[in-house]
């Protein structure tokens, strides 16, 4: 009697296990997702391409081999700032950029990646993952058939390399300089002349004086790309993007092609990305610094006080403008701005304080 019991029972358990198995999706799903992802970055790019390499192997290795991505660095399959309209349009499943490489679709899109004299790392992915920021992005992207996620930050950047010194708001006048989106705009206003380029075209450009100044992201970058190669003034802080979020960019159908279980591995991937990526400009900025600060033609100094106050003056009168003719704009800036006031009160006496006692000289 006891064993036709046992016997009945590992029949059971067998059939109970063989109906698990039907029902499991990671089990009985053999479909293979074969995606490819565009990104503005060079080949290989230190911290932003990198991290990019990285997120891909992640998500195919937690997937069991079920997505399989093909990567294309910038150029490779289209220009650096057509990823947005190929992932949109089908081309590419995913992207990898920053959104106020957008601006001319909306100008809203670039509150998401920063603001001139805006958010830190910190403060903005807490206003992209618990002040309400996603919803709004969703919002934003949703007429373009994409799915965007704040997918990584360099920390606060350097304010640029320039070949000739900066002294007053005066020597900003005529000067042709890489940088994008609003910080751009803030330029322009004050006399200067705003390129928009990829960064693998940075170096050559200053190099042959098509550019006389360039802002790019930090030591750690600026240092692979042997910019103190052809510029000696590095100035400081990134007033234009003091924790610049980077996004990842889903077509919406291919998204919502996968099953349940691959959706939760992208997400939980970009989500890794974004935290592992500005670890990394954290260590890898202040070992880079450190040889910069090596290299005796290099100076390294703060922006004049009466430059900074123009550039911010500036910047106010534009969000203003843009806000008067924008209504999405003023939407998702009252949040931004709403937020920005309420985690300010936090930093001044955490973060700020703890600094400012660290640094009193």
């Amino acid at each position: 009697m006891t064993k036709k019991i046992k016997r009945r029972d590992l029949l059971l358990g067998t059939g109970a296990a063989a109906v698990a198995a039907s029902t499991n999706p990671v089990r009985a799903q053999s479909k293979t997702y074969r995606w490819k992802m565009v990104t503005t970055w060079p080949p290989n790019f230190p911290g932003l391409g990198t991290s990019v390499v990285r997120m891909v192997k992640n998500i195919e290795r937690a997937s069991g081999g079920r997505i399989k991505i093909k990567l294309f660095s910038a150029g490779e399959l289209v220009p650096a700032f057509e990823v947005f309209d190929f992932v949109s349009s089908g081309g590419a499943e995913l992207g990898h950029g920053a959104a106020y490489y957008w601006r001319g679709k909306s100008e809203a899109a670039q509150i998401f990646t920063t603001l001139p004299f805006g958010l830190n790392a910190m403060e903005l992915n807490g206003w992209h993952y618990f002040g309400g920021a996603q919803e709004l992005y969703r919002e934003l992207y949703e007429p373009f058939n994409l799915l965007p996620f704040p997918c990584g930050n360099s920390g606060c950047q350097m304010g640029g390399w320039f070949k000739k010194p900066i002294d007053t708001i005066e020597d900003v006048k005529g000067l042709k300089m890489r940088i994008p989106g609003f910080g751009g705009e803030v330029l322009r206003r004050n006399g200067g002349i705003p390129v928009a380029m990829p960064g693998g075209e940075i170096f050559t450009a200053l190099q042959t004086g098509t550019i006389d100044a360039a802002e790019w992201i930090g030591p750690y970058n600026d240092l692979a790309f042997g910019m103190h190669k052809v510029a000696n003034h590095y100035y400081y802080p990134g007033w234009h993007e003091g924790g610049p979020s980077l996004e990842c960019i889903i077509n919406k159908e291919a998204f919502e092609s996968l099953p349940d279980d691959l959706q939760a591995i992208v997400e939980i991937a970009i989500q890794s990305t974004n935290d592992t990526m500005l670890a990394e400009f954290v260590a890898r900025n202040a070992s880079s610094l450190k040889q910069i600060k090596k290299m005796k033609e290099i100076e390294i100094k703060p922006f004049p006080e009466e430059v900074m106050k123009a550039f911010e003056k500036t910047t106010n009168e534009i969000i203003k403008e843009i806000e008067a003719k924008d209504p999405l704009f003023s939407k998702i800036f009252k949040s931004f701005s709403d937020y920005k006031e309420t985690a300010s009160e936090w930093t001044k006496i955490s973060e700020y304080a703890l600094l400012k006692n660290r640094y009193k000289d």
